[in-house]
């Protein structure tokens, strides 16, 4: 598919205007989006997605449409998976809730910016080099036996190489300033955590590149779709965040569903290697024949494993407790971190109640699991005495 220089800056131009919409209509005045805002603007740039998607279809033809939903689909649900690790970032540096769309917003534009700049590179070493194609399938295939290992909160370290090199190069505070980057403190000027929590979001932006555009490409060649899908998977990610927060501990499984989508794309691009082989220690440097896998067949798998995956997560047993006691943690430290607001700290504890009712009703396997968290039944119990002598 050809695609004329005027429609790329149409693009790109597009793209730009609603970022910039994004920010002056919405981040920069700061609050935490209600449910029904987040739910309109999620559907809306999903909507955008979509209506581009179809014009591909219609203009581009069969294959190209195939093509970018399928990486559009494997982009937006490696997007969600982000989403764990911006939430243990914004958790790690208590960002008031409020505050968290501008820290968001960074981070997508830096991940879009990230993203473009590896498309660039991947296409012209695809261009000049088709042994690439064994190096991403081979970095998707490792990628998705890390995804499949168990991870705790804390394999996501926020306090990444460059938030240090930030914190020695730079003095800081402690204490957040609304949603500036920078204050004043004691006559000196001193960066903020909001700072922090924009390199720490940028720093990991730049790992899930690394994952990210071998898998896109897997699915197509075409810099433009590449592009465009990456683009359209990255837009509404803000609202998306503070729509499902509350689900995201829920989707237990999703890691294991991406562990197969990106093993599938891993084998479906060291096939395509083969069938395009010119790498000399193997079949002499000729091409092997071997069966390609289809667009059409990958995107049936990529919505296959995705509402299997979803499905599976939301309705298990495993998955509600887990998202009880994210819930009851999560309630119980902003309890305690608000200190003069009586009215919100007394919604937080019925918040914190009504996440304790639900975890005493699931099945007594979970329960014995759940007392056994001393850092969370310690937490719990200090939320309580506090309550009890405030009242």
């Amino acid at each position: 598919m050809e695609v004329p220089p005027l429609v790329w800056w149409v693009t790109i131009i597009g793209i730009v205007a609603l970022l910039l919409f994004d920010f002056v209509f919405h981040v920069r005045r700061a609050h935490a989006p209600t449910l029904r805002e987040a739910s309109v603007w999620s559907a809306l740039y999903v909507g955008i997605a979509l209506v581009f998607g179809a014009g591909v279809w219609i203009f581009g033809g069969p294959d190209p449409g195939t093509e970018y939903f399928a990486g559009y689909l494997t982009e937006k649900a490696l997007s969600v998976d982000n989403l764990f690790v911006f939430l243990v970032i914004m958790s790690s540096f208590k960002v008031p809730r409020a505050d968290q769309q501008k820290a968001l917003l960074f981070g997508i534009v830096f991940a879009l910016l990230a993203r473009s700049g590896f498309i660039a590179l991947g296409a012209a070493l695809i261009n000049s080099f088709a042994w690439v194609f064994y190096v991403f399938g081979l970095i998707l295939l490792i990628t998705a036996g890390h995804l499949i290992k168990p991870e705790s909160e804390e394999s996501h370290e926020p306090d990444n190489i460059m938030v240090r090199l930030a914190r020695r190069l730079l003095p800081a505070t402690d204490t957040y300033d609304g949603d500036k980057l920078f204050t004043v403190q004691d006559g000196k000027r001193v960066m903020t955590p909001m700072l922090l929590v924009m390199v720490a979001i940028g720093g990991t932006d730049i790992m899930f590149a690394l994952d990210s555009i071998p898998a896109i490409f897997g699915l197509t060649q075409n810099v433009y779709l590449v592009f465009t899908a990456t683009a359209f998977s990255l837009l509404g990610l803000r609202q998306l965040y503070f729509l499902i927060d509350d689900l995201l501990d829920r989707l237990i499984y999703l890691a294991y569903g991406l562990a197969v989508i990106l093993g599938f794309i891993g084998v479906k691009l060291v096939l395509h290697a083969l069938h395009e082989n010119n790498v000399p220690f193997i079949n002499d440097g000729e091409p092997v024949p071997v069966t390609e896998i289809s667009t059409g067949l990958s995107l049936s798998v990529i919505v296959g494993v995705l509402v299997v995956t979803v499905i599976a997560s939301l309705t298990s047993a495993k998955g509600r407790a887990q998202n009880y006691v994210s819930a009851a943690r999560r309630h119980a430290q902003e309890y305690l971190e608000v200190e003069h607001d009586p009215e919100l700290r007394e919604e937080l504890f019925g918040k914190v109640c009504a996440a304790e009712q639900e975890l005493r009703r699931l099945p007594e396997k979970y329960r014995r699991r759940i007392r056994e968290e001393e850092k969370l039944m310690a937490l719990l119990r200090r939320v309580h005495e506090e309550h009890d002598r405030g009242c």
